[in-house]
């Protein structure tokens, strides 16, 4: 996949680029895998907003990908690569021996006709193939790993990441993830090899902000551009500064701008080898 860019006939398209869909090979979802994907417009079960910059876009029907892939030593083969608006990579239709179907995130470099297989044993190493990491060799690239064996896949699913398995100890295995973070994961866990598909997708530029109001996202404002009663940073004569003694602060008075959110004492921790800032853990 690439970027396209237009001719910049209007303000909107000369900042505007759009994926190149050249590598899509099938335009309507298969209607067994799709449900209705209901908005709430960030507001809960009161009608009160609980997620602020939510509402209207495009209507969806969310794809039901399969994250667990536990049809095992069951050959598939790959009948389409799709589009899905509710994530940025590619998805690929797979049409199993026992003739029922399934949709995967996309490996880079899928094509229709590919054939994919989920094991808990050995299998050979090619994308899209999926086993736990005990059987995939050191310096692979991997993605949609498991945290929990059995669970699914839940880190390393987003358009062009990928994590590289460095080394094994104690029946551990240590990732390199694509935030600079390393890690350790049971080798028990399943992966997929390969990288996921459609890495340009971040090179895309909006361009104008109806192109981000068609992805259900409202507009943001900035709290010093507010009145006093609405923000922390409201008030002042003109464009002021924030101003604040104490630093920063949310909407709703917390510390903002720079302060660690991650949880202290966090059960995931010990697992953590080097911190994606760099410092050890």
């Amino acid at each position: 996949m690439g970027i396209k860019i237009y001719k910049p006939t209007t303000p909107g398209r000369r900042k505007a680029s759009v994926q190149d869909f050249s590598d899509i090979t099938k335009k309507h979802p298969e209607k067994s895998l799709t449900v209705i994907l209901k908005k709430n417009c960030g507001r809960n079960n009161t009608g009160r907003i609980t997620v602020r910059h939510q509402g209207g876009g495009s209507k969806r029907l969310y794809r039901i990908v399969d994250f667990k892939r536990q049809n095992f030593d069951v050959a598939g083969e790959v009948i389409a690569i799709e589009y899905d608006p509710n994530r940025g990579s590619r998805i690929a239709l797979v049409l199993f021996t026992d003739n029922t179907k399934s949709y995967i995130i996309a490996a880079e470099g899928m094509k229709v006709g590919d054939k994919v297989l989920s094991s808990q044993k050995k299998i050979e190493a090619v994308p899209g193939n999926r086993m736990p990491l005990k059987y995939i060799p050191v310096g692979l690239f991997i993605y949609n790993i498991e945290l929990t064996p059995g669970k699914g896949g839940q880190i390393v699913k987003g358009a062009g990441t990928a994590s590289q398995l460095q080394v094994f100890e104690a029946g551990m295995a240590q990732l390199k993830l694509p935030s600079g973070e390393i890690r350790m994961v049971s080798e028990d866990c399943a992966a997929t090899v390969g990288r996921i598909s459609n890495p340009d997708f971040k090179l895309v530029r909006l361009g104008k902000a109806g192109r981000m109001r068609h992805k259900g996202i409202r507009p943001t404002v900035k709290g010093k551009n507010m009145n006093p009663v609405d923000h922390p940073h409201g008030g002042g004569e003109g464009h002021s500064p924030i101003g604040l003694k104490g630093g920063p602060k949310t909407p709703w008075g917390k510390k903002a701008l720079g302060v660690k959110t991650r949880q202290r004492g966090k059960w995931s921790d010990k697992f953590i080898v080097k911190r994606r800032r760099g410092k050890n853990n």
